[in-house]
């Protein structure tokens, strides 16, 4: 599984136009909250590692017009809000803001999944508050999951985004491409990735990527896994590709700081440095570089 994927959640879609209801939940004091604040979300104080999620009632000092409804799990509603715009982050006495890419393998893996979900709809909230044909405000509509133009002679609609793209380890059998790019933490690497452009299909993408950045030809391009990558608004296709036999790689420094081929043996025994660290571990270029790496046990 996946870090920030497979979440139990019932996104209940039909729940997303009934007002009322939605009106009583937020007041009730049974429904949780994910509050997000510059990109961070809430989590408890102390060892160990969990996620706060407050309750609302009518004293909240919420907007309900801000609310988004995420859905249901265990009976319980659950939303979300943005409080960005405030200087400094609301005070929990039990809780702080943390970035969530610090909490990787540290929060259990579904709390990681809806706070997940949660900041990649804060994220297209912040990006669609205007009409992209007109430039007129947006209104919120099905409890956060569309947005309408104000304009009455628009009107254009939008809705939730996520941009596709690919992730793929190139391998020989014996060897992987891994390569870094320079605004990365000193000494990261990984697997070869790219936006999926329109007309394509994955496995073209597949292979254009991997010629344009390192100039090599790949085979028989198989799907693996995918997961949802909020930062800001990914989605990522995870594949398996055979390089075509002896070739070199040559690097593309507009896209990449630098590229190689590295051995299996070379990278069971590579500490992890400033020199070379492997890919986050919550990430799944790092699960399917783990992978690749046990298949000679």
């Amino acid at each position: 599984m996946n870090t920030y994927s497979s979440i139990r959640l019932d996104r209940a879609a039909h729940m997303r136009r009934e007002t009322d209801w939605l009106r009583n939940i937020l007041r009730s004091g049974e429904s949780c909250c994910i509050p997000l604040w510059q990109e961070k979300n809430l989590v408890r104080n102390g060892e160990i590692c969990e996620a706060l999620f407050p309750r609302l009632s009518e004293n909240s000092p919420v907007d309900p017009q801000e609310c988004i409804f995420l859905g249901m799990l265990n009976g319980e509603a659950f939303f979300t809000y943005d409080c960005s715009e405030l200087e400094t982050p609301p005070v929990h006495e039990d809780g702080r803001f943390e970035d969530l890419r610090t909490l990787a393998g540290l929060l259990p893996l579904e709390e990681g999944a809806l706070l997940a979900y949660a900041r990649g709809m804060c994220h297209w909230h912040r990006s669609s508050r205007f009409c992209p044909r007109c430039g007129e405000a947006t209104q919120v509509l099905d409890a956060g999951h569309q947005k309408k133009c104000l304009n009455p002679s628009c009107g254009f609609p939008q809705f939730p985004r996520t941009d596709p793209a690919v992730i793929m380890l190139v391998h020989d059998g014996d060897h992987v491409v891994l390569g870094r790019q320079q605004r990365w933490p000193p000494g990261m690497h990984s697997i070869l990735a790219g936006f999926v452009e329109p007309g394509e299909s994955l496995e073209d993408t597949v292979i254009r990527e991997v010629k344009e950045e390192v100039g090599i030809d790949v085979e028989h391009p198989q799907y693996e896994s995918s997961q949802p990558w909020p930062f800001p608004s990914s989605l990522m296709l995870g594949f398996r590709s055979i390089a075509t036999p002896g070739q070199s790689l040559t690097v593309n420094t507009e896209e990449l700081e630098s590229a190689r081929w590295f051995s299996r043996k070379e990278l069971k025994q590579s500490p992890e440095n400033e020199d070379f660290r492997m890919p986050r571990k919550d990430s799944i270029a790092r699960r399917l570089l783990d992978e690749w790496l046990a298949e000679d046990n």
